[in-house]
């Protein structure tokens, strides 16, 4: 016994130490997980690089929700019972470490989430920015403007996954929910960025697959990856962004592009059948088009912001099919969100969002989700948000024997976030 307090002991110092070190350690080219980190999508580009030996920073966030929410349908599937209560907490463990000039990696691990509450590893990356570790001066006019990326790695396909909620990482998004449609995978791949006053483009390759194995390789081919953009500061007053992805697998045993987020849903149990628990039904309130084999999706994102009045916008269309059918389906989401931000640090804000998803599925029905969302929160320190959201989703267009028949929830959210 005395032998393991020892060790608790040393692991403890050590982590505080590790604290110490790497809190005052600025990285290169890093999004902020805290309030510094609001409206950045991708990681900054900045060619005044600062590297001067190994730095490790670790980092993370914790999240616990309170769900006063009811939910309700047809009847003809019986809905579980769920109250007033919070919900488990979640949290994330980041480690961002600079291992060269312009070269940094990130690995980030679920350590509590809605499906695993045991510790589990996200996913990872390497960026380089600069190629002096291969070769002082290698390239030096490209690397002005370009970035690469590889991993096995949260996929950039549109702008929505900058302002999602990732886990307990959530305070980048100013509600409690994701979209209803949540485009979200991390698959093994690389991805090339280009970036020059304002203009932006990506081009990335991945296997297409969540879960690696070498197995069955005849069944999933690469996923192709793109992105083309502008992002200004126009005036000290007003910025624009306006952006276009795609995301296409021809041929995969299993695409995931809409139910890859094994950390869960924010709506615990909502629109769910009496046998259902917290872990396993993990993604209530989301909608997965189905499309499990082949899929092409596009999504465009305008962000405006003047002063402290913010608008972020989503369009996306997914067109595809599993293999057991014989034409491809369509799924077409949109999204607005308008948020007023104020104070003197704009530690404030109210704001709305709107998400609308129509749909043909697989069982010939044309269905329809609207979510409505109103909230509000307060950073009471760069690091911590406090936020409440009123949320009403209600669906239409389903079979009478489905559990999604005329259904709807609605209810009160708050939430608490720490992010460091």
């Amino acid at each position: 016994m005395k032998k393991y307090v020892k060790y608790g002991l040393f692991s403890a110092t050590f982590m505080v130490g590790l604290w110490g070190y790497s809190q005052n350690r600025n990285l290169d080219n890093y999004r902020q997980p805290d309030k510094n980190g609001v409206n950045v999508f991708e990681s900054p580009k900045d060619t005044a690089l600062t590297f001067d030996g190994v730095k490790v920073r670790v980092g993370g966030s914790s999240t616990l929700q309170f769900q006063a929410v009811d939910h309700e349908n047809s009847g003809a599937v019986e809905l579980i019972e769920i109250g007033d209560n919070f919900n488990l907490a979640t949290a994330n463990l980041d480690l961002d470490v600079a291992l060269a000039k312009g070269v940094r990696m990130h690995l980030r691990t679920y350590l509590s989430s809605r499906h695993h509450p045991e510790p589990y590893v996200k996913g990872g990356y390497f960026q380089v920015d600069n190629l002096d570790f291969i070769s002082p001066g290698l390239l030096e006019d490209a690397m002005k403007y370009l970035t690469i990326k590889v991993g096995h790695m949260e996929n950039n396909y549109g702008d929505a996954h900058f302002r999602r909620t990732d886990n307990a990482q959530a305070i980048h998004n100013p509600f409690v929910g994701n979209l209803i449609m949540d485009a979200f995978t991390t698959e093994v791949g690389g991805e090339v960025y280009f970036r020059k006053n304002g203009f932006i483009g990506m081009f990335g390759l991945s296997n297409g697959k969540l879960n690696q194995a070498v197995t069955n390789p005849e069944t999933t081919g690469a996923s192709i990856l793109a992105k083309l953009g502008y992002d200004k500061q126009l005036t000290d007053d007003f910025r624009l962004r306006l952006t276009g992805s795609m995301y296409s697998t021809g041929k995969s045993g299993r695409v995931y592009l809409y139910s890859a987020d094994r950390s869960g849903s924010r709506y615990y149990l909502v629109m769910e059948n009496t046998e259902a628990t917290t872990s396993s039904n993990f993604r209530s309130g989301r909608y997965d088009p189905g499309m499990t084999n082949e899929i092409t999706s596009f999504m465009i994102n305008p962000f405006l912001k003047y002063k402290g009045l913010e608008f972020f916008g989503t369009f996306e269309q997914a067109k595809g099919k599993a293999d057991a059918e014989a034409d491809d389906r369509t799924a077409t989401q949109l999204a607005g969100e308008l948020i007023y931000r104020f104070g003197k640090t704009e530690n404030f804000y109210l704001g709305t969002r709107y998400n609308t998803v129509n749909a043909d599925t697989a069982a010939g029905e044309d269905i329809t989700i609207d979510r409505f969302q109103l909230g509000g929160g307060v950073f009471l320190t760069k690091n911590i948000l406090a936020k409440i959201e009123y949320v009403n989703q209600q669906y239409d267009g389903f079979d009478p024997a489905s559990i999604f028949s005329e259904g709807e929830f609605k209810g009160v959210l708050l939430e608490a976030v720490i992010s460091f």
